[in-house]
């Protein structure tokens, strides 16, 4: 799965987490201060960061956008002299570089537009209060500059997404062509046609589309983080708690803690549940095509067990997901009302403003969302650690290693002629 693609997947993940956390430490050790003696320091407390494009152009914008793209050409640059035989090490390692920059790019984007709702959020509240002499200009000129944002969102977006579906390809690709060169061994483990064909594209997928939601939480974090403490200073009072030193930073991390934990002992059994299910789904689906060709298979009980099993499967993941879905679904609902719940007292003190509070609840649904990765991701994950579970049993045959039992017995009763996967 990761070796076909990836040079030494083992270590270059973790040189990658290593090198990862040393940049951190790098930047907020060092780094900063070097930009400030260089003159491109952050701007003061008292003043505000612009709000259109121009805020990718600050000077302490640059400074990073260098810092970082050295960081990534030092790590690439040395994989790549170590990979230097590697046939996809173009793609698994500079491929993924790219990504990660546009993920941060992305991020960044979504700070402008919190920059923006400041601005936007007061004029809107002077236009209704009828003060401040707001004319239709200055509506129209603030949408002029989200409109500069949003374009440019979307082309970044959009290249984005045109390179990650060649990168997944090409991914599929490697592991495809791994599969089929070790395709004597594989083709009499049950679903091995399946395997290669649908569980690689997949799981190239749903891995890729994982991989970059975390980049993008780490991110936004590193981000939003120093934003929400800052916000923090305008919530001096928070609902039965009282008085709260950055009051918003705590309340991101244990909401995001909570629903965590909450989703993660609800659907504890739903992977092996969904791993079952493709097992027997592909035993009922392999019989059926055995019966095209040959009169004796697929016979009346055969196929009558077989999709006795895909019902039971399908109705143990109903109840379970069942009550998944509660929890989710209670922890969602809460969720769109819970910072304005905590926001209560100061919106009722008077002490913040509407744009404000719209910056509060953008870094604070920022900070939270990142926080709540597994949350997120919950479902997706479910589905690929059941992937991941086929593949690796498929690649045990490769290795020579004892094969899960369900598979053992999956091959004993195909050997007796009679294809059959216990529900």
């Amino acid at each position: 799965m990761f070796h076909s693609f990836f040079p030494k997947p083992k270590l270059f993940f973790t040189s990658l987490a290593v090198w990862t956390l040393l940049c951190i430490a790098l930047w907020y050790t060092v780094g900063e201060r070097i930009g400030v003696s260089l003159g491109y320091g952050p701007l003061g407390p008292d003043q505000q960061p612009p709000i259109g494009l121009d805020f990718f152009l600050l000077r302490d914008n640059l400074f990073f956008y260098a810092f970082f793209l050295i960081c990534v050409v030092l790590f690439c640059g040395a994989w790549h002299v170590v990979a230097a035989s590697h046939p996809w090490k173009i793609w698994s390692i500079w491929g993924s570089a790219l990504i990660i920059l546009t993920t941060y790019f992305g991020v960044q984007i979504s700070v402008a537009i919190n920059n923006w709702r400041r601005p936007f959020g007061d004029t809107l509240q002077n236009a209704l209060d009828k003060s401040g002499g707001i004319t239709v200009w200055n509506f129209y000129s603030l949408m002029l500059v989200f409109a500069q944002i949003a374009f440019l969102s979307m082309f970044v977006s959009i290249l984005a997404d045109f390179f990650t579906s060649h990168y997944v390809f090409r991914w599929r690709t490697a592991m495809n062509d791994f599969y089929m060169s070790q395709w004597k061994k594989l083709r009499h483990i049950e679903g091995a046609s399946q395997r290669v064909q649908e569980d690689t594209m997949r799981f190239a997928n749903i891995l890729e589309g994982l991989g970059v939601s975390l980049i993008n939480s780490v991110m936004t974090l590193i981000v939003f983080l120093p934003i929400l403490l800052s916000l923090s200073s305008y919530v001096k009072e928070l609902p039965v708690i009282g008085e709260v030193s950055d009051s918003l930073f705590w309340l991101a991390l244990f909401w995001s803690i909570f629903g965590t934990v909450l989703l993660a002992v609800a659907g504890i059994k739903l992977p092996g549940l969904n791993f079952k299910n493709q097992r027997v789904e592909a035993a009922y689906r392999k019989e059926l095509v055995y019966g095209e060709d040959h009169e004796e298979r697929a016979s009346a009980p055969v196929v009558r067990d077989l999709f006795g099993n895909v019902r039971r499967n399908y109705f143990r993941l109903y109840f379970h997901y069942l009550y998944f879905n509660v929890a989710r679904y209670f922890y969602i609902q809460a969720d769109a009302l819970f910072v304005t719940f905590m926001l209560v007292p100061t919106i009722v003190a008077g002490t913040i403003t509407f744009g404000i509070y719209q910056q509060i609840l953008t870094a604070f649904g920022q900070v939270s969302n990142s926080f709540q990765y597994l949350v997120n991701s919950w479902t997706t994950i479910i589905e690929l650690l059941s992937i991941h579970k086929r593949l690796k049993a498929f690649e045990a045959a490769i290795d020579d290693e004892p094969l899960p039992e369900i598979d053992q017995r999956y091959l004993e009763r195909e050997a007796a002629g009679v294809a059959h996967v216990d529900g």
